[in-house]
């Protein structure tokens, strides 16, 4: 009986966390209400309040996951088999899934709004697109060493791919399946044609 009720409680908690992520996503954290967040959960703004204190408590774990998940996400791309382009295919695939959407508009909110509570603002320095890129670079040359990628400033090519990448991230989906169908022409920008 308290495993199933366990379960439930985390069931629930979840269901409170991906309602909150899509509102601060769309509102960033000044426009969010727990009201707001309640009404995206489909339950009662008091019930809401059983899980989580604030929303700024509520804001603060989601940057938290956030920032582990893309540090996870780097990781696992690193120890990935495969080579160099179909490494960075499967993490494009990652990021541009509709799903990660919303954490990506989380962390921009997270990195650019004055109203973030300072243990978010902890998790958010953790969090440095510079560091990713950085990261990314070894890839990038294993990939022009194999003659894959295009020749040239390995950081420069990474950091225009990043660009278009965010900016289509900033963008609505043009289909159901986002941007996912356009992971090979992003691809284009940095492979050798």
């Amino acid at each position: 009986m308290t495993e199933s009720l366990d379960a439930a409680l985390d069931e629930r908690r979840e269901q409170i966390k991906k309602a909150a992520l899509k509102v601060f996503a769309e509102r960033g954290i000044s426009g969010a209400k727990m009201s707001l967040i309640a009404e995206e959960a489909g339950i009662s703004q008091g019930l809401s309040y059983r899980y989580f204190r604030s929303k700024e408590e509520l804001f603060t774990l989601l940057v938290q996951e956030a920032v582990e998940e893309s540090q996870s996400a780097i990781r696992s791309l690193r120890e990935q088999p495969g080579t160099a382009v179909e490494r960075l295919a499967h993490f494009t695939r990652r990021m541009m899934d509709e799903s990660h959407r919303h954490i990506f508009l989380l962390l921009q909110h997270a990195q650019r709004s004055d109203d973030v509570p300072e243990p978010a603002k902890v998790w958010v320095n953790r969090y440095s697109p510079q560091d990713v890129l950085e990261q990314l670079v070894p890839i990038f040359i294993e990939g022009q060493q194999a003659g894959d990628f295009r020749e040239g400033d390995p950081r420069a090519h990474l950091l225009l791919y990043f660009s278009v990448v965010t900016g289509l991230m900033l963008q609505e989906a043009p289909t159901a399946q986002g941007w996912l169908p356009e992971v090979d022409n992003l691809l284009r920008l940095i492979r050798r044609l």
